[in-house]
């Protein structure tokens, strides 16, 4: 019989080899569960046989290989966003699927029913909290925001939903989500509700556009009448206040002028009781030199007075010189 020799790879069968790769793996399997990496963006909360040990900051970190100790990253920076009505698919196009059109359907306050589209924003405070506190997190976000809306959407009229009120729906989800969630102690914070499509059902979507556009009339003709309100009653109010003080300027220079004449009256009348015979003669005296002179009150052409017989022209005495 002939010698066969061993095959190549029984070779390697020898104990110290076995041990070597043994060994290896060993050190490989301890180096992948006791050495993890935690990014700036992250936390991670570390347990101990399934029990909360820590929560270990960015950075490098160890624990207990071998499913001892096992960590859950957890992003507490980003964002998440919950969409409500439709789908963003990854064109950035915004679908409506029908197993999400019954959460978009409400009755509002005045019994009309309307489709609400709207997204939440949340980020992660608590990673601890995130972890244990609650089994279906997702669903539970998504509950609690559809709740809210709802009882926002059904205390008001469907015109102030999608009017007036649309940033008091937001500003009031935001507080009830945020009241609910710590409740439940979620570990998250909502920090933004955005209604995006708020539209009638699509059998009145054309009797609604009708009832809008006469609002919308209804609200320009309103707008129009103000402008000219504004126009024309302030130019009224100017020329009423001009006219009441150029009245008022008037009523003040004839109550001057008669009380100046008052009172040179009274000067006059005060100087006749001194002496009325020299006050007489000068009153006179005053007065033909007033005649004389061409004043406001004289005759243009004669003298009259009683102590002469007869008229005496005096427009052309002096024509001859």
């Amino acid at each position: 019989m002939r010698n066969v020799s061993p095959k190549p790879y029984l070779k390697w069968l020898k104990p110290t080899s076995v041990i070597l790769v043994v060994g290896c793996i060993i050190v490989l399997v301890f180096l992948g569960t006791s050495v993890y990496i935690v990014d700036q963006t992250e936390n991670a909360v570390v347990t101990r046989f399934g029990r909360f040990l820590k929560i270990n900051e960015p950075g490098l970190h160890f624990q207990l290989p071998f499913g001892i100790d096992k960590h859950y990253v957890i992003n507490v920076t980003a964002y998440n966003t919950e969409q409500f009505g439709f789908n963003t698919v990854k064109s950035g196009i915004a679908t409506t699927y029908s197993n999400r059109t019954s959460e978009s359907t409400m009755l509002t306050g005045d019994l009309n029913i309307i489709d609400v589209e709207w997204i939440i924003q949340y980020r992660i405070v608590d990673p601890r909290a995130w972890v244990f506190n609650v089994n279906e997190r997702e669903q539970t976000i998504r509950d609690v925001s559809r709740s809210v809306v709802n009882m926002l959407v059904g205390d008001r009229g469907i015109m102030d939903i999608m009017g007036p009120e649309r940033s008091a729906i937001e500003n009031s989800g935001v507080a009830l989500m945020n009241e609910t969630f710590r409740s439940y102690g979620l570990g998250i914070d909502v920090v933004a509700v955005k209604l995006q499509n708020i539209d009638p059902p699509a059998g009145v979507q054309e009797a609604f556009d009708d009832v809008n556009k006469a609002e919308q009339d209804m609200n320009r003709l309103i707008n129009e009448g103000q402008q000219a309100y504004n126009a024309a009653i302030p130019r009224a109010r100017g020329e009423a206040d001009r006219r009441i003080q150029v009245a008022q300027g008037y009523a003040t220079e004839r109550i001057n002028n008669a009380n100046g004449e008052v009172d040179r009256f009274n000067a006059v009348h005060e100087e006749y009781r001194k002496a009325p015979e020299v006050t007489r003669q000068r009153l006179y005296y005053e007065m033909i030199e007033e005649i004389f002179n061409g004043g406001e009150d004289a005759p243009p052409s004669v003298i009259i007075d009683r102590s002469l017989q007869n008229f005496v022209p005096f427009r052309d005495m002096g024509k001859g010189e």
